[in-house]
């Protein structure tokens, strides 16, 4: 649905959603990244399953909420990506560890 406007000639980046490579370029959130692939959500809500994908881009809504390098429930509009970033799509409820 999303797509860049301009090809930029920095250096492209490569992190990985769900295991699956993925190209970006410096500067970038990990939202604006996951809104341009084929399937843009980034969580499913707790209790109804509802699928969420990133709306605001601002850090008002938590729609943008997955699992960044390991931490759960991360506000990947306020990340900007790194190469080798590991993102997961968040399908539930996060686990709180003692």
């Amino acid at each position: 649905m999303f797509r860049k406007l301009n090809e930029s000639s920095a250096q492209a980046l490569t992190l990985t959603i769900d295991g699956v490579p993925v190209v970006a370029e410096p500067g970038e959130s990990v939202a604006a990244v996951l809104v341009r692939q084929q399937n843009p959500v980034a969580r499913n809500t707790p209790v109804a399953q509802s699928p969420r994908a990133p709306y605001c881009m601002m850090g008002v809504c938590f729609d943008c909420l997955a699992i960044v390098d390991g931490v759960a429930s991360t506000q990947t509009c306020l990340v900007t990506v790194r190469d080798g970033m590991r993102v997961a799509r968040q399908y539930d409820k996060r686990k709180v560890v003692a």
